[in-house]
């Protein structure tokens, strides 16, 4: 009985964490087609629960503004992402059930899988304010950087569940480097998000280089000012170029800080059998990351290749919270084999 417990447990936790990670990929998507507001209501569609209802409504809009926000492919990509998401939350639902009606059988409490909920709950918040707020960028930005700490945190759950070499007491070392690894790659992805949800990625069209220079003229005051709209800066005007430069130029320069340090980190990683999986991960996503964000500068912002730099991001997530957590002392002294 305990076995069949703790095995629909773990299916259902691998289960969601493989349908986060497939939830931010498919939200860059949204946000890279413009689909934000495909519907531009929360959370159905004009009222209606699928665009199928809504059909009338979409046609108003799509002959006022036949290039507008609305359209019947955006809404539909719009509404799954929040079919899916609500498939999610009532996923993390059944969690959090099992976690704490059967906690004796599955040896450790249900906070984190209630923290899991807290902050999906937080994320559903965030993606109707994304609606409501009209793409606000630091708001579009903070759902995205949710995603990733809901996935850091499904991570957690699944990493937890499955057995590795032990480690020995020196790769413990490691741990609060990891911790710091962890810190400077979340900076680092709110720096992206916020290149794009700034429509940033393209302010820069040269590489290393940045319009035939090191340090071009940039904005950073307006570049960074929080509370503004989409396109805009706090006094209403539009948001210039040399705003949006200042944008592109610290995540670009940021990213090398980031790759630099994880790189460094799990090559020395390697050394550890229960540390070298998921390192070979990391060096493979960074030299991915870096790939992707080049192509996505040289070929002008193509679809796929965004995409998949989002999802590059997501691996880096999952890798480095794998890493953190078989590095605890905690899971290290649990998970040793008798």
């Amino acid at each position: 009985m305990q076995e069949r417990i703790i095995k629909r447990y773990r299916k259902l936790v691998f289960l969601t964490w493989f349908l986060t990670l497939d939830l931010i990929m498919f939200g860059a998507f949204v946000r890279l087609t413009d689909s934000g507001l495909g519907c531009p209501d929360w959370p159905g569609c004009y009222g209606k629960i699928t665009p199928i209802g809504a059909s009338g409504h979409i046609e108003q809009a799509l002959q006022a503004m036949p290039h507008g926000a609305v359209s019947f492919s955006k809404a539909w990509i719009e509404m799954i992402h929040r079919y899916v998401g609500s498939i999610l939350g009532m996923m993390i639902i059944g969690i959090v059930y099992m976690a704490w009606r059967y906690r004796a059988q599955l040896g450790h409490t249900p906070r984190l899988a209630i923290v899991t909920l807290i902050a999906v709950c937080i994320q559903g918040a965030f993606g109707a304010w994304t609606v409501t707020h009209q793409l606000m960028p630091v708001v579009v930005t903070s759902h995205l950087l949710g995603g990733m700490i809901l996935l850091a945190l499904m991570t957690w759950l699944a990493a937890r569940e499955k057995l590795h070499q032990p480690l020995t007491l020196q790769a413990l070392r490691w741990r609060p480097w990891m911790v710091l690894g962890v810190m400077l790659l979340f900076i680092q992805i709110a720096l992206g998000g916020w290149v794009s949800t700034n429509y940033a990625a393209l302010a820069c069209m040269d590489f290393p280089k940045c319009h035939g220079v090191w340090v071009p003229p940039m904005d950073f005051e307006g570049g960074y000012s929080l509370i503004r709209g989409l396109g805009l800066l706090p006094s209403g005007e539009f948001i210039s170029q040399s705003a949006l430069t200042a944008i592109h130029w610290v995540h670009r320069n940021f990213a090398f800080i980031v790759f630099a340090y994880l790189g460094i980190l799990a090559a020395k990683m390697l050394a550890e059998p229960g540390l070298r999986d998921p390192a070979k991960l990391v060096l493979a996503l960074l030299l991915a990351q870096l790939l992707t964000g080049l192509t996505t500068i040289f070929f002008q912002w193509p679809l796929l290749i965004a995409v998949l730099h989002n999802g590059g991001a997501a691996g880096l997530v999952l890798a480095c919270v794998t890493l953190l957590v078989r590095l605890s002392r905690d899971d290290y002294r649990a998970k040793i084999p008798a």
